[in-house]
């Protein structure tokens, strides 16, 4: 499966893993912990879910439904995490290379930070850091080649671009540290 499949995937099990939902709540709890700029159709969501069930992930129920005026309606299906797919999470949960730091799939990972151990955690934040230095090492050469050639809203836009990045730097930094200063168990070592 593909790095991207993946991030999906950890998404879908991350948020099973709390509680069974059916299709539309996972789709809408989905674009929460994804993004409101990243559109997930059910196009997407239903062969995700689909090849999690099949091996065995995610099992499927259809709950007796009613319209509140005893009238049956077709019910929505709803889906449960099962042990392999509790497995399979905190695999995905735990792995911390090079992908995982990467735009797509940090935020997912970061959203299930709570479920995550603090070493792998204090990789990933590293990981993401340093491929950001390397972005802003690229955005201010370019910046600094492109300023008697570039109008002025092209430059505004890169300046953006380029502060954009530097405040992620100083964010993952206050993270790390924050990371650091707490040892394996969640207790601050500083206090002890």
């Amino acid at each position: 499966m593909a790095a991207r499949g993946d991030v999906l995937e950890l998404a879908v099990l991350g948020l099973l893993h709390d509680s069974p939902l059916h299709g539309y709540e996972l789709r809408k709890r989905l674009t929460a912990v994804l993004g409101p700029f990243r559109a997930l159709s059910y196009g997407t969501l239903y062969p995700c879910l689909k090849a999690l069930s099949e091996r065995g992930c995610i099992t499927q129920s259809q709950p007796d439904a009613a319209d509140g005026r005893g009238t049956a309606r077709r019910a929505r299906i709803v889906y449960e995490l099962t042990a392999a797919g509790k497995e399979r999470f905190e695999q995905l949960v735990g792995e911390a290379g090079p992908t995982t730091w990467e735009d797509d799939s940090f935020g997912v990972h970061l959203a299930f930070f709570g479920r995550t151990s603090a070493d792998v955690r204090l990789r990933i934040l590293e990981g993401r850091r340093s491929r950001l230095e390397e972005r802003l090492e690229t955005v201010s050469t370019s910046l600094a080649r492109s300023r008697e050639r570039a109008d002025q809203y092209t430059l505004a836009l890169q300046q953006h671009g380029l502060e954009s990045v530097q405040r992620e730097v100083r964010w993952l930094a206050e993270l790390i540290s924050a990371e650091r200063a707490t040892g394996p168990s969640g207790t601050n070592t500083e206090d002890n």
